[in-house]
């Protein structure tokens, strides 16, 4: 029997909050059959700003320990001087350097451009545009506004190798790249261990193009299984519209990263791409499959076969339940939220016992 794993929970706002209790019910320990214990911690902006954010710290802390973490979507506020992004805290105090983003096609959904097969962004999660000195100098039409980035080879390299191991794993191309040409120093560091983790990963196809060329590459062919390391602000842009290629974002999940000194996975953050979606609040017809394939996803990175049996049944059951017509109103369908997380239970119990009795459990 697999030791039993501790999985910090993030709780948010909204619609966001409700997704996630969805995804709750899936891994329910008698559901999955997989040994899990959830910690939760309130992040939901109201808390946030009564505790003047050291929930949040509290929460990083806790996955620091963990290992694993499962987000609601938070609501960030516009006033600078509030409590400011739940995410951006997180990603700081665990030390995260990676995003993983992955676009699929959702069985009855048309994907766009003809795209069939899975593309991944392996994307920079801190530096860059993100936490820039900004300043303006000048008036009327003289003034100039300046912005100071920055990027670190330590973090260029924890991307692109965790790139090309992904692609190893998967079996896909590592694709895409920086605007080196442009920016032969900033952007040149990025494409060097690019180049770099080619060499370590021989086996691993590798095709570099500039970013420009990657979005229209993108858009013109089908092609095959990609992963695409980027930049922070090329990644966010990127893997919106890798997203939306699939249909929909209903089908992707979102992995935060922090690793060791020896560049092993050290927290791994799971959460659904989408906001808090206010207008589909307390309606119970929001889409729940991002955040139900977020916990299929960080089960994934659990050592021990009844983590990756409970991984493999959440993402094939969600995906079957689409294809069979179950499907909530953004897809066609008439389902509400409950219902189709229900058929989702019900379908991950069955592969389980079908499983069970053919020995593939033991």
């Amino acid at each position: 029997m697999s030791r039993t794993v501790d999985v910090v929970v993030l709780e948010g706002d909204q619609t966001g909050q409700e997704l996630l209790q969805e995804a709750l019910r899936v891994l329910a320990p008698e559901v999955i059959r997989a040994p899990l214990r959830f910690i939760s911690f309130d992040l939901s902006l109201e808390n946030r700003r009564r505790t003047q954010n050291r929930v949040v710290f509290e929460a990083a802390e806790a996955m620091k320990q963990a290992g694993f973490g499962l987000k609601a979507a938070t609501i960030t506020p516009e006033d600078p001087s509030d409590v400011g992004s739940a995410n951006a805290i997180l990603r700081q105090e665990i030390g995260a350097s990676v995003i993983l983003r992955t676009g699929r096609r959702i069985p009855g959904v048309r994907p766009i451009a003809g795209i069939h097969s899975p593309i991944w962004v392996v994307r920079m999660a801190v530096g860059d545009a993100y936490g820039a000195k900004e300043w303006r100098e000048g008036e009327g039409e003289d003034e100039v506004a300046y912005r100071t980035e920055k990027i670190s080879r330590a973090v260029c390299r924890q991307v692109c190798e965790f790139a090309f191991l992904h692609a190893r794993k998967v079996r896909a191309k590592v694709f895409g790249g920086p605007k080196f040409t442009v920016s032969p120093v900033y952007e040149g560091m990025f494409k060097e261990e690019m180049d770099r983790a080619a060499r370590l990963y021989p086996d691993v196809p590798y095709e570099p193009q500039l970013i420009d060329a990657t979005y229209a590459l993108l858009l013109s062919a089908s092609g095959e299984p990609l992963v695409i390391p980027t930049l922070n602000r090329d990644g966010d842009c990127l893997s919106d519209l890798v997203l939306q290629l699939f249909g929909s974002i209903a089908g992707a999940e979102s992995l935060l990263f922090s690793f060791d000194k020896e560049r092993a996975i050290k927290v791994v953050m799971a959460e659904a791409p989408h906001g808090t979606a206010p207008s589909l609040y307390r309606r119970n017809i929001a889409n729940p499959m991002a955040m139900i394939l977020a916990g299929a996803a960080l089960l994934s990175y659990m050592e021990g076969s009844p983590f990756q049996a409970a991984s493999r049944a959440i993402y094939e059951a969600t995906l079957e339940c689409v294809q069979s017509g179950v499907r909530t109103a953004d897809l066609g369908g008439s389902a509400t939220t409950t219902e189709f997380t229900d058929a989702v239970i019900e379908r991950v119990k069955a592969k389980l016992d079908v499983w069970d009795a053919l020995g593939e459990l033991s």
